[in-house]
């Protein structure tokens, strides 16, 4: 069993949430009794010990991710065993290349896949532009990866869904419909993110990526927003606990993150480009995530939603116990520009 398997148990394991003052019963822990992740009480375990980052600075932005997953190549193909493989990129909008995940860099990584794994691939988002993910698929340049490899293109918008819970208004638990592959323990999640600034969280990487593309958006009505609820610009906004929440279930099982040319400033979709070529890649997407963030020029110590994960442990968030593979870190440090709402709440420079 896998950490993602242990999350989805120990997120199932709480007594059920009251509604308007009425209980909804409890629902049954599935987490593995003696797995590492947990402790005996049932708690994540916060003694991880070290995790492994790839780094990978270059001049293509198809190989550098191929060889940031090479690095870790026999990890990462025990980890996959029999299960379904779905590619999770970012199409935040449908229309702007740079908001966006790169078709190249998604052939990286099935270039990297290509001699491991026999079965089709998934390449799924769920979009939350109204022109939907197929949309995406062609602005983007995804829909020759058909032909070129043994993949299908799915809409995710439009598979099934179950219920969940995060905080509402006024904090009450508020029903939010997340689509049943991110809650599936059979489906690999590869989370394939871009690197970009956000204008509620700071930055958004692999985990976020998962964890607000999770919900539902059936074009008439789109979840997504629930896991924002309060449009506050501060360091307390209700998007870290409800990204927190849902982590506990939902959890990329690899990340890779696309930062050829990143986005500063008014992020995730209306900030400028910065030259970065690099790509990451890890089993620990807390950990990639956490590094990306210093990278980027941003303490991973003032975003809640790192430092909620990793105290919980739910990976590993303290960069002295990670282990950098490939290129060294301060060849790849850059001071990107804050989205303009974050500055003064964060006490960020412009």
């Amino acid at each position: 069993m896998n950490r993602r398997d242990v999350l989805k148990g120990l997120g199932l394991g709480v007594l059920g949430l009251g509604l308007n003052g009425k209980w909804l019963g409890p629902v049954m822990s599935q987490a593995a009794p003696g797995s590492r992740w947990v402790k005996k009480n049932g708690l994540f375990s916060t003694g991880l010990g070290s995790a492994k980052v790839c780094l990978v600075k270059g001049n293509d932005r198809r190989d550098i991710v191929y060889q940031a997953l090479k690095k870790i190549e026999d990890d990462v193909i025990e980890s996959i065993g029999e299960k379904r493989i779905l590619i999770k990129p970012n199409f935040v909008i449908t229309t702007r290349q740079l908001a966006a995940t790169h078709a190249d860099a998604v052939r990286g990584i099935l270039d990297f896949l290509k001699p491991h794994h026999k079965k089709q691939i998934t390449i799924g988002e769920s979009t939350i532009s109204r022109q939907g993910t197929f949309h995406g698929y062609e602005n983007y340049g995804y829909l020759p990866l058909e032909k070129e490899y043994n993949v299908k293109l799915v809409d995710l918008n439009k598979q099934p869904w179950q219920y969940r819970y995060v905080f509402g208004p006024g904090h009450r638990p508020t029903p939010i419909r997340i689509i049943s592959t991110f809650l599936d323990p059979d489906v690999y999640i590869i989370s394939a993110a871009q690197m970009k600034t956000h204008d509620r969280v700071v930055t958004t990487l692999s985990l976020k990526n998962v964890l607000v593309g999770a919900p539902l958006n059936d074009y008439k009505t789109n979840d997504k927003w629930l896991m924002h609820t309060e449009y506050t610009f501060s360091r307390k906004s209700l998007l870290n606990y409800n990204m927190f929440h849902l982590a506990q279930e939902i959890y990329p099982d690899l990340g890779v993150i696309d930062g050829f040319e990143a986005m500063e400033g008014n992020g995730p979709t209306g900030g400028t480009p910065v030259d970065t070529r690099m790509a990451l890649a890890s089993l620990d997407p807390l950990a990639m995530d956490t590094l990306a963030t210093k990278l980027m020029g941003f303490d991973p110590a003032q975003i809640m939603y790192l430092t909620s994960m990793a105290e919980a442990g739910l990976g590993q968030g303290d960069l002295s116990k990670v282990d950098i593979l490939g290129t060294p870190p301060d060849q790849c440090q850059f001071h990107f520009k804050a989205h303009k709402k974050l500055i003064e709440p964060y006490g960020l420079t412009s």
